[in-house]
């Protein structure tokens, strides 16, 4: 059974968001913006509320009364209720399922205790007594490791840590079989239990002495009784301690952080293959890993990847946040990316195309164009909302031409508008590169007064970039001047946009989303022949 759609409404920053997760699922986004946060949404699902945790501070916005809810719908809804080895749970739900094979669950504030649970597009009103235990049975295993545990709780050997059950269960039954361990059991017996051993004579001695004392304040007591039961496994899985030899044999605890995590993700893993193979269960595991790549040096991230590449191919669905270009920069099938951003406090969660791939990879590196994946050209452009635009026409109308990679200046900020610091700033290291050197396309907005200068003395500096039809001219001072109606702007509401650091780019995502292709090439000529000079210097 698998995730196969996750709705979240109103969880922290997220205020609507809807993904179709595939078998391995990578998020990647700047600090804060917000995946965590659908993460912790996921957790609020399966553990529901934390205590002492209210509503308002999980709630969009933090005010008001709006619903929060999480609804995941798990599809082969009908192998997993086979695998389930409990039967009376079995029986549950495979009656509430009849033959379908889909089933939602769903999560609200207005009851944050309980789940509701829709089956064939039919909410389940009253569900059989026992129902929610049969539920939490059938659902996939959920394994949430946040930036927030300590690697080496993981490791610990306390009661219901993986590595504690893991243990337990394999060992427990060994022992339970093994002469010597019955023997032992024995003789801890005739220790501490025997009437005639002397420890036991000793504890009836000290027992009576307290019994004296007890009574002249509780005149009803009748005996007092210290009594030693057979220790369990689980008590003396506390003597148990995990230690390393990567060359110098230490305990854990001892180890760098990057060993630390790595140890703790690699027992999570064996604790799945365990549950799968040895106890009453076959279920999936949902792996929520935030920040995979934490301590990790980059060779170890790309073995981390692989590992829960092979988890993924066995059944079990990961989900992945990171910063790291690592982890997503490999193309690996059954692989999806999100990208996490927030604009305005609200955060988005998109599937990232194939052609946006090399941006979101060339912005975790830190924008140095020698990072980006030898596409087929380049095109500078000056800022952001530029990109936003012209990435959603390409997607939508030009899929079959040469990749280009727009790479952005930041021309939307004051200082580099000023001046050509930021197109220069971008120009320079391709300038240095021969093989893109007479190919790439810089398109940039008429100079304003304060820019004029700076704009010549850039011409005159690298003079072939005229000469070879290289530098193409808005001929308005913005792309928002530039749009065709109805999204045209004057040069009084651009200026008014500058205090909004997102209009612009909200304005750019809309035109681009709702521009036709006629438009686009009759309404903004010289946008379109960028392109197109663009493809045909294209290798």
């Amino acid at each position: 059974m698998r995730i196969s759609k996750i709705k979240i409404t109103n969880f922290r920053s997220i205020k609507e968001a809807e993904i179709l997760p595939t078998g391995f699922n990578v998020f990647v986004g700047q600090n804060n913006h917000g995946k965590t946060n659908f993460f912790e949404a996921i957790d609020w699902f399966f553990t529901g509320p934390k205590k002492g945790e209210g509503l308002e501070k999980i709630r969009f916005g933090r005010s008001g009364d709006a619903e929060i809810a999480v609804e995941i719908e798990f599809t082969e809804a009908l192998d997993g209720a086979e695998k389930m080895k409990n039967e009376g749970n079995k029986t549950k739900i495979k009656q509430a399922l009849g033959e379908n094979d889909t089933v939602s669950v769903r999560r609200s504030s207005l009851d944050p205790k309980k789940r509701t649970i829709s089956i064939g597009g039919v909410e389940l009103e009253k569900a059989p007594t026992g129902f929610d235990n049969a539920l939490n049975d059938f659902l996939p295993t959920f394994q949430y490791v946040s930036t927030q545990i300590n690697p080496l709780d993981v490791a610990k050997y306390g009661k219901n840590t993986p590595i504690a059950n893991m243990l337990s269960g394999v060992l427990s039954a060994i022992l339970e079989k093994d002469p010597t361990y019955a023997a032992f059991k024995e003789q801890f017996d005739k220790l501490f239990t025997a009437p005639g051993s002397l420890v036991r004579v000793e504890l009836n001695e000290l027992s009576k002495q307290v019994k004296v004392y007890l009574e002249k304040q509780f005149p009803d007591c009748l005996e007092v009784a210290f009594e030693v039961s057979q220790p369990v496994f689980e008590d003396l899985l506390k003597n148990f301690e995990t230690s390393i030899d990567d060359g110098v044999y230490t305990s854990a605890d001892e180890k760098g952080d990057g060993m630390q995590r790595a140890l703790m993700l690699a027992i999570i893993q064996t604790y799945a293959d365990f549950r799968r193979e040895n106890e009453e269960t076959s279920k999936f595991f949902l792996f929520f890993i935030d920040e995979g790549e934490l301590h990790l040096h980059p060779t170890a991230q790309r073995k981390l990847k692989n590992a829960l590449l092979e988890l993924s191919r066995g059944g079990d669905q990961i989900f992945l946040n990171t910063h790291s270009s690592v982890l997503i920069s490999d193309e690996t099938e059954g692989q999806t990316i999100f990208k996490v951003e927030k604009i305005k406090s609200e955060t988005s969660i998109v599937p990232v195309k194939e052609d946006e791939k090399r941006y979101i990879v060339y912005e975790l590196l830190g924008g140095s164009p020698a990072d980006l994946l030898l596409p087929r050209n380049f095109l500078i452009v000056e800022g952001k909302s530029e990109y936003e635009f012209l990435s959603r026409v390409i997607a939508r109308f030009y899929v079959d031409k040469p990749k280009v990679q727009i790479i952005y200046a930041e021309g939307n900020h004051e200082r580099q508008r000023q001046t050509m610091e930021g197109i220069n700033k971008v120009y320079v290291p391709l300038f240095a590169n021969p093989v893109y050197r007479d190919k790439l396309i810089i398109l940039c907005d008429t100079p304003s007064a304060e820019a004029a200068t700076s704009f010549e003395t850039f011409k005159s500096t690298y003079p072939a970039l005229t000469s070879n039809g290289q530098l193409i001219v808005n001929p308005l001072p913005s792309l928002e001047e530039y749009y065709p109606s109805p999204w045209k702007k004057t040069d009084v509401e651009v200026k008014a946009m500058d205090a909004d650091k997102n209009a612009k780019l909200l304005l750019a995502r809309e035109v681009g989303s709702g521009i036709t292709q006629a438009q686009f090439e009759t309404d903004m000529p010289i946008v379109f022949q960028a392109l197109q000079d663009c493809w045909s210097k294209a290798y």
